[in-house]
């Protein structure tokens, strides 16, 4: 049974994020008003708070959020042919200001809305 209250919108953005003293790189593959999937094969652990910094396309100002590992799909490299093509971490974002949000809801609704205009069944 699907858990989400909030629309995931598939995405392809940059996203530097810290962990302690340790600064990381990876890819967002899908985002919500709530939080994001970050594609890694090293993800941390659940619990884990983040210091997130990405910048939506468009050349807009870098967002900056706090966010927190609350699951993961491992790297499995011994994994048959099919399977875990999709390693990394689920990050829901904590403590957001009333801005922030507004900020990522837009964000969101821009993606969206630009799916819906490359759907073949658009009249």
């Amino acid at each position: 049974m699907e858990r989400r209250i909030h629309e995931r919108i598939l995405v392809q953005i940059e996203v530097d994020y810290r962990c302690d003293d340790n600064f990381l790189f990876a890819y967002i593959t899908d985002i919500s008003a709530m939080g994001i999937f970050i594609r890694t094969t090293q993800p941390e652990p659940p619990g884990t708070r983040l210091n997130l910094r990405f910048t939506p396309p468009g050349g807009a100002d870098p967002f900056e959020f706090e966010g927190e590992v609350i699951w993961i799909n491992p790297h499995r490299p011994d994994a048959a042919e099919g399977e875990n093509h999709n390693p990394g971490m689920g990050v829901q974002f904590v403590a957001l200001a009333p801005d922030q949000r507004d900020q990522l809801i837009e964000l969101v609704r821009t993606f969206a809305y630009l799916d819906d205009e490359k759907s073949p069944n658009r009249c």
